[in-house]
């Protein structure tokens, strides 16, 4: 069993897809981080200086004080960080878009398959054509 496990995991299916995991998270960090510190600032300059994040709707207003009895917590609904979530959607989908396309012009083009001669039965009608017009 352990030898079966070790061809599972040592086949190349497996390793890319680690790879490919570990990669898509360095990825991800890195566009999350340019969505937040880069994108979202300018954003909220254009929307007039406002910060998306904190933009909600109150359900229930805050009752009391952290960490003390009879504490309520404040329930909202926060459509401002599902805003922010959507811009970073747009931009990862962008961004993934992008890399997609560069990759796809590193493939070199496949190889065009020679024309297809004719078929053996072309051949043979052709061969008895020519018999009975001599």
């Amino acid at each position: 069993m352990l030898k079966e496990f070790k061809n599972f995991i040592m086949t190349g299916n497996v390793i890319d897809f680690a790879v490919a995991v570990i990669l898509a998270g360095a990825v991800g960090l890195v566009v999350n981080g340019f969505v937040a510190d880069i994108i979202m600032p300018i954003v909220g300059h254009f929307a007039g200086g406002m910060d998306f994040a904190n933009l909600k709707f109150v359900l229930t207003e805050a009752s009391g004080v952290a960490g003390e009895e009879g504490f309520v917590a404040e329930n909202a609904i926060r459509w401002g960080a599902w805003i922010n979530t959507i811009v970073n959607l747009i931009i990862v989908g962008f961004v993934m878009f992008m890399i997609v396309k560069a990759y796809n012009k590193t493939k070199a083009p496949p190889p065009e398959a020679a024309p297809a001669g004719p078929s053996q039965e072309d051949l043979l009608a052709e061969i008895r054509d020519l018999l009975k017009k001599n």
